[in-house]
């Protein structure tokens, strides 16, 4: 019976001690990872890696930046796949000038704009990064806006919508991005184009965007508007009507 009980707590000792190494072992490489921005969902998930294009700016003008590879994937049916030689970005509805926009015309037609921009989900987590792209109301001057044009209803590749009123996308400086952190934005996390809805719930950030209608009907509600989500979607209110 004792020689037992020393067998067992010989066994009990090994536990500890293998637990012990790996425990060490989790911390070194838990700060490993960490140096390098990645997390431990990067390295056992299933998706596909994220690839960028150039070394991504973690730091700007004094601000630590979220790094594009600790983002959640929230798409609803996984992302789009994007042919960008046949894209086109389409503004229509209540304009003057139908227009269509390729990929590259987007990036050499229209001034770029860059601002540090947190984004913040309903999930509980905020990601704060720098974007660049083209301003919305650049767009928008070309087409010409009918007066009786209020809201703008945008339209992503995998069938998402949402909408804001064309007041705050102009006044807010509002844009639509293709760069982030100093790259690419990867196909995993919008592009071609990502509205950066500045004040506005992650849910306004609409991903992949292909289309900019412009509408009288203030009252349009996007994918997740329908589900009960706020239609203004403003931060400082809860995000449930």
């Amino acid at each position: 019976m004792q020689t037992v009980f020393c067998h067992e707590g010989e066994k009990t000792m090994d536990l500890k001690r293998g637990f012990g190494v790996l425990v060490v072992l989790l911390l070194a490489v838990s700060m490993f990872l960490n140096s390098q921005n990645i997390s431990f969902g990067d390295i056992f998930s299933n998706d596909t890696p994220v690839t960028l294009d150039g070394v991504q700016i973690l730091e700007y003008e004094g601000k630590d930046l979220t790094s594009i590879l600790n983002l959640r994937d929230n798409s609803i049916s996984g992302p789009p796949e994007i042919d960008t030689v046949s894209y086109t970005l389409n503004i229509n509805g209540l304009v003057g000038q139908e227009l269509s926009f390729t990929y590259d015309e987007l990036r050499t037609r229209f001034n770029p704009y860059t601002k540090v921009v947190t984004l913040h989900c309903v999930e509980g987590w905020d990601a704060t990064m720098l974007w660049e792209g083209v301003l919305f109301k650049d767009i928008a001057g070309m087409a010409g806006i009918k007066g009786e044009a209020d809201t703008v209803i945008f339209h992503a590749l995998d069938g998402y919508t949402t909408a804001l009123s064309l007041d705050y996308l102009i006044s807010n400086n509002i844009m639509l991005a293709y760069k982030l952190n100093g790259v690419t934005l990867p196909a995993k996390y919008g592009f071609p184009l990502q509205l950066v809805a500045e004040s506005k719930w992650g849910y306004k950030w609409i991903k992949w965007v292909s289309q900019i209608e412009f509408s009288d009907d203030e009252n349009y509600l996007g994918t997740w508007e329908r589900q009960g989500y706020s239609n203004d979607a403003d931060l400082n209110k809860g995000f449930f009507d």
